[in-house]
């Protein structure tokens, strides 16, 4: 689907603005956060500004018993009829945070990307397959996301792994590669020629978030160039990507953050779009210090494999129970489907609440 809304000339427009840039519809907007959180009905509480003679449900009828012990039952029955409802535990989604720039796609588009790196068929869909099979794979996949939610328009998008974490040290000791500018624009090239996006994926390794991104603007200063982070390759020296997982602090991710409110800036961009992978508690610390921009719209995207019901888990454990402001699911093609599981489907990934924004396929 075209984005004729982030279209800009490449490179253009350093000159500043003679106005601050507007926010985005906000009734629009939440209303499309409300519909996305997927909130369950409230069960015996009382909702926030809920009138106070509110009760709880009657209980269910009990079973035929001696006169005198229904008549007991019947009083204690009544009484609970009468209580006040205790009041309702508030609700995380929507989440409450800054409103995003005027252009921006979330949540009004659902993002469905494919994730890998051209030199690894073990990494994902795009080392996999040519790259006009991938295409096509992708468009069908996101046509079959658009009929599961008509509601909301699919845009589609390759996350293509630009710092690859390594096994070895290699030339810099840092135990990463960054991929070549061939390879890169050979990504943007895939992204531009379905109207898509295209995700720089950054597993740091032994270096930092801060080393790392710059050496992406370039890229990232275009209009459908976004960024995604890897914590699980976030490594302290001593400890070698494979071997252990890493973990990403909330320093690191509002750097990334402010560095590309600050190309949004300068370059007159629409949002951008910070997506964050994660699937343990540690990975990600001090969730709650995130902070959204105006010009920075964050995803926290469940990263783990495996059977639905250990990704719903997760997904509940680690990103709807702390949440930053929108969300995402990755759904592996081959290690979901291990020990005869199956992959989740569009309808049963919408299920979820909140219901993810962003879907990753690997």
């Amino acid at each position: 689907m075209p984005l004729g809304h982030r279209a800009g000339a490449r490179g253009a427009g350093d000159a500043p603005a003679s106005a601050p840039p507007a926010t985005v519809n906000k009734a629009a907007y939440n209303a499309k956060m409300l519909a996305l959180a997927n909130l369950p009905p409230w069960r015996n509480c009382a909702p926030v500004g809920a009138a106070a003679r509110a009760r709880r449900r009657p209980a269910k009828q009990q079973p035929r018993m001696r006169a005198a012990v229904r008549k007991v039952a019947s009083h204690r029955r009544l009484r609970r009829q009468a209580a006040p409802l205790p009041p309702c535990k508030p609700r995380l989604w929507p989440v409450h945070t800054v409103y995003p720039n005027a252009g921006a796609l979330l949540p009004f588009r659902r993002i469905v990307a494919y994730y890998g790196n051209f030199f690894s068929p073990r990494m994902g869909v795009l080392g996999a397959y040519p790259p006009a099979e991938v295409l096509a794979k992708l468009k069908a996949q996101a046509a079959a996301w658009a009929r599961a939610d008509p509601t909301t328009p699919v845009v589609p998008a390759i996350d293509y792994i630009a710092v690859s974490a390594q096994e070895d040290p290699g030339r810099n000791g840092k135990y990463i590669l960054h991929m070549p500018p061939d390879q890169i624009e050979k990504a943007l090239h895939m992204a531009d020629s379905i109207h898509g996006l295209l995700f720089l994926d950054v597993q740091p390794g032994w270096s930092t978030v801060r080393a790392e991104v710059p050496r992406l603007a370039p890229y990232l200063k275009l209009p459908n160039v976004e960024l995604a982070l890897d914590p699980e390759f976030d490594l302290v020296p001593g400890k070698r990507p494979g071997a252990w997982r890493g973990t990403m602090g909330a320093a690191a991710i509002n750097f990334a953050a402010r560095y590309l409110a600050r190309l949004a800036v300068k370059y007159h961009l629409p949002p951008k779009i910070l997506v964050v992978h994660r699937f343990t508690q540690r990975m990600v610390t001090d969730y709650h210090a995130i902070r959204p921009l105006p010009e920075v719209e964050i995803v926290m995207d469940m990263d783990g494999f495996g059977s639905p019901y250990l990704k719903i888990s997760t997904y509940k454990s680690f990103i709807a129970s702390q949440p930053v402001q929108f969300t995402g699911f990755k759904l592996f093609y081959k290690n979901d489907r291990w020990h005869g599981s199956r992959l989740m489907t569009p309808a049963q990934v919408l299920r979820l609440s909140p219901r993810p924004i962003f879907i990753l396929y690997q």
